[in-house]
C-alpha cells in the first residue's frame, strides 16, 4: 500500500501564492504520472496540472502561466507552486499518482489520491 500526504493549503489573499506538496511513501513501487486535481464546492472534480514520467507538463487552461506543476523523483514528491491566485482558485486540491506498485511477486498498475487540502482565495 502506497500512502500520499498533501500539505501546504489554508487561506490567501486574491494575487497571493501558496505551494503544494504531495508525497508518496510505500515498501515497493516505480512512480509514472503524478498531478493536481481540484474540487469546488458543487462541481465535479477537474484536472489542474499534470507531470507524466519526464520534463513534460500539461496544465488546465486558467491556470496556465500562473500554476507550475514539479516533481522531485528522489523522494517521490509532487509540488504545486501557485501564484497570482484568485477568488475562483478555491477549492479542495488533491494530488493523483499512478505508479508500478510490488505486490506478492507481480508488478501491479495502480492510482492513489491524496487525502486534499483545502485552499481558499479570499479578501
Amino acid at each position: 500500500q502506497v500512502q500520499l500526504v498533501e500539505s501546504g493549503g489554508g487561506l490567501v489573499q486574491p494575487g497571493g501564492s501558496l505551494r503544494l506538496s504531495c508525497a508518496a511513501s510505500g515498501r515497493r513501487f516505480t512512480i509514472n504520472a503524478m498531478g493536481w486535481y481540484r474540487q469546488a464546492p458543487g462541481a465535479q472534480r477537474e484536472l489542474v496540472a499534470t507531470m507524466p514520467t519526464g520534463d513534460s507538463a500539461n496544465y488546465k487552461d486558467s491556470v496556465k502561466g500562473r500554476f507550475t506543476i514539479s516533481r522531485d523523483n528522489a523522494k517521490n514528491t509532487v509540488y504545486l507552486q501557485m501564484n497570482s491566485l484568485k477568488p475562483e482558485d478555491t477549492a479542495v486540491y488533491f494530488c493523483r499518482v499512478d505508479l508500478q506498485e510490488y505486490i506478492s511477486g507481480w508488478w501491479n498498475s495502480r492510482g492513489y489520491w491524496g487525502q486534499g487540502t483545502q485552499v481558499t482565495v479570499s479578501s
